[in-house]
């Protein structure tokens, strides 16, 4: 054992004994980040203008503060941005991760001197904890890749900003900088396919170890591995053995993952936004992942269902149910408070209080009142797979309510690597999935509302070009799984 792999074993036993201490309790833990958040607030403009020196229980913040998303904090925002001080949190951010994808353009995320060392801190701990329930160290004497955007900061009044992945190149521990890759001057190359070939040149006769990105973008990286050297990626590399993802579920993408691998590998799901580090993966064996209560960030909860009806009941975390749609509401030491990011979870356990990402509450499907969300489409698809040589690279669902014959019916756009014998066949098995987790789907089949599933290939790469026509190619860009309307299928007919 290296004394690199000693340090990292003692290291991880020491963070598993801290997160004990506030996980066993959370309530607790809560409590204190609320008050401390408020404490801290109450001079600012949001903190005045919201009545914060009047504030000591939820109850309070609730009847004060509303829940807004981007577009409704925007005017606080906008003064930020523009350097004023003490707007939303006490002083400046140190950075703005600048995101897109609003109606107002480009988004920018304050982040400060105080939430910004929890993104770091999660990410790392995310690792401690494997190494801590696994005793597998031999991976931190090898090759590390990060899959990010580019590092190259631009400034606004004085504040920096770019991409939070580019942000957080900035800040990776001297003891990984000899690990890690690809090359400053590669990891700067802005378009994403230029980039990755860079990248295969660097690595493919390196000792990779640890791979990290969000699925559908390593996937391209392994397949451009591949056509280079006309190995499976394991054999490539037959010191990787661990996948860090986020951003998307990897279960779609695992059976494709472990052909280009030529084996199975061990995997660490994070849910990291621009807005906070929410949760990790902290066991290989229980399903979900450690929501990350003594970070900086105090959550609350909404049913999915109930969230736009008017006033609906707002949960903290002593509160939630498991298995239930809830909308992730968050105020944190970033200046954002009861700030609606858009994903929905569900709690997969309540001690620990773990959480899958079971999508977003702009991205369903209720042209029928069916209310599908993502979770329900990767699962069903991913049962369909099972023990089958089906593989499927990418995929999105859409709602074709004005067939030219026949009942309206779900549009399945598949990009397959292995296709189905009999497609037909294929789709009723996602069918009879989806049916079975979605009780108003499968009253709409039986209903003769809707008929069953189509599915419709689409060919090799064209979730590429489309990401790409789009100017969202690479990067932490995400294809979404589903929309209620056909404005993103229609460009793939």
């Amino acid at each position: 054992m290296s004394i690199k792999s000693f340090a990292a074993k003692l290291f991880a036993t020491r963070i598993h004994k801290k997160t004990l201490q506030w996980s066993s309790h959370p309530v607790e833990t809560q409590q204190k980040v609320f008050a401390d958040l408020i404490r801290q607030a109450k001079e600012t403009q949001f903190g005045k203008d919201h009545h914060f020196e009047t504030i000591k229980t939820f109850s309070d913040f609730a009847q004060h503060v509303p829940i807004r998303d981007y577009e409704e904090l925007k005017p606080y925002v906008d003064r930020v941005v523009k350097g004023e001080e003490d707007i939303l949190w006490k002083g400046k951010p140190i950075y703005f991760a600048k995101t897109s994808g609003t109606t107002s353009g480009a988004k920018y995320i304050p982040l400060t001197k105080e939430s910004m060392p929890f993104h770091i801190q999660a990410a790392r701990n995310a690792i401690l904890s494997y190494i801590h329930e696994t005793g597998k160290t031999n991976f931190v004497d090898g090759k590390m890749i990060f899959l990010q955007g580019s590092p190259i900061l631009e400034e606004k009044n004085g504040i920096k900003l770019g991409r939070l992945s580019g942000i957080v190149a900035h800040f990776v521990p001297k003891y990984l900088q000899k690990n890690r890759m690809p090359s400053w001057e590669t990891n700067c190359i802005e378009d994403w396919e230029t980039k990755v070939d860079a990248i295969v040149e660097e690595t493919y006769n390196q000792n990779m170890s640890v791979i990290s990105g969000i699925p559908s973008w390593v996937q391209m990286y392994f397949e451009k591995l591949q056509q280079k050297s006309g190995k499976p990626v394991g054999e490539l590399f037959k010191n990787f053995n661990l996948f860090i993802y986020g951003g998307v579920n990897y279960e779609p993408y695992r059976a494709k993952f472990e052909s280009l691998i030529g084996r199975k590998v061990d995997s660490i799901e994070l849910f990291p936004a621009s807005e906070g580090f929410f949760a990790y993966q902290d066991s290989q064996k229980d399903k979900g992942m450690l929501l990350l209560l003594n970070s900086g960030i105090f959550y609350e909860f909404v049913k999915a269902d109930e969230f736009f009806t008017k006033n609906p009941r707002r949960y903290t975390i002593g509160e939630v149910e498991l298995n239930v749609n809830y909308v992730l509401i968050l105020s944190s030491n970033a200046g954002l408070w009861a700030y609606n990011i858009g994903d929905t979870v569900q709690f997969t356990s309540l001690k620990p209080y773990r959480v899958i990402v079971s999508g977003r509450i702009k991205h369903y499907i209720s042209a029928f009142g069916e209310h599908v969300i993502a979770k329900e489409v990767e699962t069903a698809l991913q049962q369909a797979m099972e023990n089958t040589n089906v593989r499927v690279n990418e995929f999105t669902v859409a709602p074709q309510i004005t067939p030219k014959e026949g009942l309206p019916y779900h549009e399945w756009f598949i990009e397959f690597e292995n296709e189905p014998e009999k497609i037909e066949e294929f789709a009723l098995q996602i069918d009879n999935a989806m049916r079975q987790q979605n009780v108003y789907y499968d009253d709409l089949i039986v209903g003769n509302v809707l008929r069953t599933l189509v599915i419709t290939k689409v060919s090799k790469n064209g979730f590429q070009e489309y990401m790409k026509s789009i100017g969202k190619l690479g990067g932490q860009n995400k294809l979404p799984r589903l929309s209620n309307d056909r404005k993103i299928v229609d460009q793939l007919s």
